[in-house]
């Protein structure tokens, strides 16, 4: 029998909220327990540390360049092979809730609008979404559209409004059919009307004694401030989880359920730039992994580098759909899965930017102007960044321009232009800083 799917997304989530990390213990009880009788994968990665685009990687298994939707407000393309479609072909219910973001953005207009027509869907039928969440809905309000395109009004805390029309999706699923369902938070995004991140009632007061990750400590941004709510909003989905957890016992479908948890990209807090994202650094592109059912019982963490590309591999293989061509990732359930020797990144908006990341390394070239969301490449690129993860694994000192390094910055470009050609058929000109 195949299995049911969940898949759980998160938004704006570093990886160091898992108890694994040791930053912040006791932030997540379920996951933690969840990549422990399952898989924990311990350095997974965004490809596109933008909300839209690393969507569209999630719901196509391709980059963000390959599908058009390298910035915000793209159009998820009608004709392209989705994962639902796909597994949709092979006898799956498919259902979507929460924030879409693969549909035109209309900011600073009335929030009408913010509904998907069924062409632009990608396939799936059930839907409870609006594409962008955070300008149809604060924290205690707001909205999203059924799969008439009807107004759901939003009653208590977001998040847990969202999971209740998830645990109602699954409890009343009564078709012989397995289901693939993919449940999409805004949390914990900032909002971003509002300027702050804006958990729970009472996350202030429980997450007010935090303690400060290594790679925030000493620098500008906006951390301290913010990081009670963001860590509440943290708890709040991992007590989420927990729920969906035991909505699939109750109905007696746990045991043959794939779930797995992951991020769009992570957070910094404006440390690393103006803003929350589209940076290099890892607080910006390590994000969680937890996978569990059949295939991820009980294995062992695991540290091989790995993308948000892989998780529509995973799917596909766990729905018995042979991966197509097109599609970059890997199925991570099978013991043996092909070891990367590197993740290749693209960051698009504010800057163009490429980057590559090896267990050691971490080098990322850059086209630092305004035509970021006009162009998704460039024919020239500046050094920007050079770490070495292994002796400073919070990226605190770049090393783009030590002479020291110049053998190893050699050969990290010939590595980056080798990913560039292989992905997007281009030789741009990389030139020192």
């Amino acid at each position: 029998m195949k299995p049911n799917i969940v898949v759980i997304l998160s938004d704006q989530q570093r990886w160091d909220t898992l108890g694994n990390a040791q930053v912040w213990p006791g932030i997540t009880p379920n996951l933690d327990r969840l990549g422990e009788d399952g898989t924990l994968f311990e350095n997974c990665f965004s490809i596109q540390p933008v909300c839209g685009p690393a969507r569209a990687c999630l719901q196509s298994g391709r980059y963000a360049t390959e599908t058009g939707n390298y910035k915000n407000g793209c159009i998820f393309p009608e004709q392209c092979d989705s994962v639902a479609k796909y597994v949709k072909d092979a006898g799956y219910d498919t259902a979507y809730i929460g924030k879409w973001h693969l549909y035109e953005e209309n900011v600073g207009k009335e929030p009408e609008g913010y509904d998907v027509p069924i062409a632009n869907r990608a396939g799936y039928d059930f839907w409870q979404a609006a594409n962008v969440l955070e300008w149809t809905s604060h924290a205690y309000d707001g909205f999203l559209y059924d799969t008439d395109n009807t107004k759901i009004e939003i009653e208590g805390y977001r998040a847990d409004f969202i999971t209740d029309l998830a645990r109602k999706y699954i409890q009343n699923h009564s078709s012989e059919k397995p289901f693939y369902l993919f449940l999409s938070f805004l949390e914990p995004h900032h909002q971003n009307d509002r300027h702050c991140f804006t958990g729970p009632d009472g996350c202030r007061e429980a997450y007010s004694d935090f303690s400060v990750p290594e790679d925030l400590k000493g620098k500008d941004g906006d951390y301290m401030e913010n990081l009670p709510d963001y860590l509440g909003m943290c708890s709040n989905l991992d007590s989420n989880v927990g729920r969906i957890e035991q909505t699939l016992k109750e109905k007696g479908l746990w045991d043959n359920t794939l779930l797995l948890y992951s991020s769009d990209h992570g957070c910094p807090f404006r440390t690393r730039n103006s803003e929350y994202k589209r940076s290099c650094h890892e607080a910006s592109i390590h994000v969680p992994l937890v996978a569990h059912g059949p295939g991820f019982e009980k294995k062992e963490n695991c540290s091989h580098l790995v993308t948000l590309l892989d998780i529509p591999a995973t799917v596909l293989h766990a729905a018995g759909v042979p991966l197509p061509a097109s599609y970059r990732g890997v199925p991570l359930q099978e013991a043996s899965f092909k070891k990367q020797d590197n993740v290749f990144v693209q960051i698009s908006e504010d800057l163009i930017g490429r980057c590559l990341r090896t267990e050691k390394w971490k080098y990322c070239v850059v086209y630092d102007n305004d035509e970021g969301y006009e162009k998704p490449a460039s024919d020239i690129y500046y050094e920007a960044f050079l770490y070495d993860l292994e002796n400073d694994p919070h990226e605190n000192r770049n090393l783009v321009q030590d002479p020291a390094c110049a053998e190893v910055r050699e050969s990290l470009k010939k590595q980056l232009l080798d990913k560039i050609w292989e992905v997007e058929h281009a030789k741009p000109e990389i030139r020192p800083l």
